[in-house]
């Protein structure tokens, strides 16, 4: 059963204003889908903007909704009003994340609080929302780490975090596979976009790059096609965690 036109297909995502989730974005958009594109603050909102603007001149239908997720009923009405715009939901993606480097000694309550509702609790109602309102057949998608997979220090709250959604992702298949949705998570590599550098210094930088057996840092142009691929023909694997790192991490 092949699920890979997107002509038609109503696709929301999370953080779809900038960096991976543009480009997903335009990338849909040029393949004929609709398109519900959210952004957390006005800080992304410019960038979110030149997106939609770009999607527009694709020819898709689009729109954006501005909203901060770790409060539900935000994700809630994310959900709502894409199904008011367009009529149904046929995919839907999460990029959301938020990236700290600390010693595990120094971290605070309030960042370990932060990290989790950022990384973790977004990411559980983002799929029980969809799990509740896609169509049948629908897909979703979860943007985590190969973090997971690595043997290192200093981002305990963060990969820490977005393990959770490795057994988010496993149990909602399980419990949405009889509608025929698929679930799947990606876990890509450090990735050549702002929210990578802004952790990092000069010698974090370098040893980042040479670590994936590829060479250099995970590039979003190297991921998007894979989160194209499982929310379309590769609808198949489900309650997955597929890692895209270059060979950052062997898992």
């Amino acid at each position: 059963m092949i699920h890979n036109d997107l002509k038609g297909k109503i696709v929301l995502i999370a953080g779809g204003g900038k960096n991976l989730g543009g480009l997903l974005s335009r990338d849909f958009a040029a393949k004929g889908a609709k398109l519900a594109i959210h952004y957390n603050s006005e800080s992304s909102q410019a960038e979110s903007e030149k997106t939609l603007a770009d999607v527009k001149a694709l020819g898709a239908e689009a729109f954006l909704f501005q909203g901060d997720l770790t409060r539900v009923e935000h994700i809630t009405k994310l959900f709502d009003e894409t199904i008011k715009a367009f009529g149904g939901i046929d995919i839907a993606i999460n990029t959301v994340g938020m990236v700290l480097k600390k010693p595990f000694v120094d971290t605070t309550e309030a960042e370990y609080d932060t990290m989790f509702n950022i990384n973790s609790k977004v990411a559980y109602f983002f799929i029980q929302e969809a799990g509740k309102k896609l169509n049948d057949k629908g897909k979703i998608c979860t943007i985590v780490t190969s973090l997971l997979a690595a043997y290192t220090g200093l981002y305990s709250t963060y990969a820490g975090a977005k393990a959770p959604v490795e057994h988010f992702t496993r149990m909602a298949s399980k419990e949405f596979g009889s509608r025929g949705i698929s679930v799947t998570a990606v876990a890509p590599g450090p990735m050549d976009t702002p929210f990578f550098y802004g952790q990092e210094n000069e010698d974090a930088v370098a040893y980042h790059k040479s670590a994936s057996a590829l060479g250099g840092l995970t590039d979003i142009r190297d991921i998007a096609p894979l989160v194209e691929f499982l929310v379309t023909d590769g609808w198949w694997i489900t309650g997955q965690t597929i890692f895209a790192n270059g060979g950052y991490t062997t898992r």
